[in-house]
This record gives C-alpha cells, structure tokens and sequence, in this order.
C-alpha cells in the first residue's frame, strides 16, 4: 500500500455512494473536493465531515469545470462518481429523454474528467476511479439507457487507461461496478421497481438479496484501490468486498 492521496476529488458527493467514499477519504486524511449540483446537500456534507472537506456547487459535466477544478487542486484521485436516477418503466413506456438520462449525466461525466484528467494532465501515479455498475454486465431492463450508459463508462476507462500508456503519463484508470443496493440513490429505485416488477414489497425484496452491499463498504474499496499502485483496472463491488473483473 502507498501513502495516502492528499488530495481528492469526488463528484456526486452530497449523497450516497459520493458522501461515504468522501467520509471514507478525509477519515484517512485525505482532502476532498466534493462536487454536486445540491450547494445545501454540499454544506451539510462539510457540516459532518469538517475541514477535510471541500464543497464545490457546480455540474459535474460541464469540461471547462473538470479542467479548472484539475489545475487550481492537483488531485491525485479523482472518484467519477455522479449520477442520475434512472426513470424505472419497460422500454415501450419511456421516452428518449428518459431513456437517455443517464447517459447526459452519468457517461456525460465520465467523459469530460477522463479527458481532462489526460489534456492537463494528471501527476504520474493518479488515479481515475469511475463508479459503473453490476447493471453493465447484466442489463436492467427497467431503468432505460442506465445498463448501457455504465457499459460506456466501463470503454471510457479502456480509453483512458490506453490514451495514458501511449504519452507515458503514468495515470491509473480503474473501474468499480456495484450491486444493486437500497442505500444508494439509485439504487433505492432500482429496489422499487424491481420489487413491483416481482410483486413483492420491498422488504421482502431487499431479504431476498441479503446479503446486501452498505455505504461504509463503498467508501472502504475506494480507499483501498486509491491505496494500491498495482490495483487491477476493473471489480465487481458487493457484500463480500472487491472482486477483480477479468
């Protein structure tokens, strides 16, 4: 294990998956920068996890943002990690603006960090940590373009990791699917309709999948993989831990 990063950024942190990896990251003495649409959510964040934390109120998928934010912190993490909540209905019932929600949010990120993390670059040794799904290895029928859109994240860090090879720049790219959980934003919908879909509630649901992955495990397989120079490139993420894809 190396030392820890000095500085991180999180995107997607003012909930969820997004504020335990950021927990996780400034209980190791990390400094985080956390980015989310929701500037209250943000201030609550720093309320709970103090200085170590740095809220920033902005779109994740906005270039210009991603490279600003590269040049004024010099992370050596970046945790692409925002997300939208999938609109749950079968294919016949949703639109193209629903179908594709979470490929303007999701994917959309993803992109513009992967490719900003290259152009300025990040330091020899970082790493870009994109958070994709169970969901791109499966599919999920219910939750539109959102089984597709994690398997694009999925290429995006192909892309990266290659792109960093060819200019010798040294930069990680790694990739976490997780399961399906309660906990989580879109998880918490996925259970919903999934357990409609079964005709069952969602305790009966959720018993059927024990057992379940919980927010302090997310934030501890980011500290892990952000703490180990020769991490695999991808893992499955659920209740037992991090298990290498591939």
């Amino acid at each position: 294990m190396s030392d820890p990063v000095q500085t991180a950024v999180v995107t997607g942190a003012s909930r969820g998956f997004g504020r335990a990896i950021a927990a996780a990251l400034v209980a190791g003495g990390t400094q985080v920068i956390g980015i989310a649409r929701g500037g209250q959510a943000l201030r609550a964040v720093r309320d709970e996890l103090g200085e170590g934390f740095t809220p920033v109120t902005a779109d994740a998928t906005d270039e210009t943002l991603a490279a600003e934010v590269i040049r004024a912190h010099r992370p050596g993490l970046l945790v692409l990690n925002a997300g939208a909540v999938p609109h749950m209905a079968p294919v016949q019932e949703q639109t193209w603006a629903t179908f594709s929600r979470t490929w303007e949010v999701d994917t959309r990120h993803v992109f513009a960090w992967t490719g900003a993390a290259l152009r300025e670059p990040l330091a020899p040794g970082s790493l870009v940590l994109s958070m994709s799904s169970g969901a791109a290895l499966a599919g999920s029928p219910l939750s539109g373009g959102y089984a597709a859109a994690k398997a694009a994240v999925r290429y995006l860090r192909q892309y990266g990791a290659e792109e960093s090879e060819r200019a010798g720049l040294g930069i990680r790219f790694v990739t976490v699917l997780p399961d399906l959980t309660p906990v989580g934003g879109v998880g918490a919908a996925g259970v919903t309709g999934y357990a409609a879909r079964a005709g069952l509630d969602r305790a009966a649901f959720i018993e059927r999948r024990q057992p379940i992955l919980h927010l302090e495990q997310v934030g501890k397989a980011v500290v892990e993989l952000a703490g180990d120079p020769d991490s695999g490139a991808e893992y499955r993420l659920g209740a037992g831990g991090l298990t290498p894809l591939g």
